[in-house]
């Protein structure tokens, strides 16, 4: 498969890649977004956009790949409502709708969270209910992953300076986690396998949540 990934220098798009990296199933890498991964690698090539808004200036480089994983995401702390729906929203319907056109059929995967509900009272959960509603109703094989905790690991990290002290302080309970709420965790190199097990055979629903994130990475062949 050809695969585009969008976000890929978050912790979830560092997982995403990772696994996209080592994994047969998947023959070339594209990673879009306004900076460099830093990673070099056969497989894979970038391109550096800065508004993800308007992706017309690359299309030529979209075209022709059989699954996108949306990773690219913000905290809503400290974010209007305006601001937040520009980035969740907006970033997400533009790749969405540009890869409908481009690539009609082929399968987005896009990580949304665990409580997301578009008639909810939290603004971020209705702006990523917002944003399902939407790319579900595109001409893609659109699927919503929404991981309640997840778990860097093999060097992924978050860019947001108090996620990186709160998995460092709670790293150590994972395992415990893991046991007592298997239905509720997750590992981003669980979530990069389970888009590629997506990508290549599909899943029996569109929204999937943690256990069933771990059962497609599980699945894998």
């Amino acid at each position: 498969m050809k695969v585009i990934v969008f976000g890929a220098t978050g912790m979830v798009g560092q997982g995403v890649l990772r696994e996209c990296l080592e994994d047969d199933r998947v023959e070339s890498v594209l990673t879009v977004g306004r900076a460099p991964t830093g990673r070099s690698h056969p497989k894979l090539r970038e391109v550096t956009h800065a508004d993800l808004l308007d992706l017309t200036p690359i299309e030529d480089d979209l075209a022709g790949h059989d699954a996108c994983f949306f990773c690219l995401g913000v905290s809503s702390a400290g974010m209007s409502e305006e601001d937040y729906r520009r980035v969740t929203y907006g970033y997400t319907l533009a790749a969405g709708t540009t890869l409908a056109r481009l690539n009609p059929g082929s399968t987005f995967v896009y990580v949304s969270g665990a409580g997301t509900d578009a008639g909810g009272r939290a603004m971020w959960a209705r702006v990523k209910g917002a944003t399902e509603e939407a790319l579900l109703e595109l001409p893609l094989e659109a699927y919503m992953f929404r991981p309640g905790y997840i778990q860097p690991v093999h060097g992924a990290t978050s860019r947001t300076r108090w996620y990186r002290l709160a998995y460092v302080v709670t790293a150590p309970l994972f395992p415990i986690l893991r046991r007592v709420f298997p239905a509720s965790v997750t590992t981003t190199e669980r979530i990069g396998q389970a888009m590629i097990t997506v990508a290549a055979t599909g899943a029996p629903e569109r929204i999937l949540g943690p256990a069933a994130i771990n059962a497609l990475a599980a699945a894998r062949t």
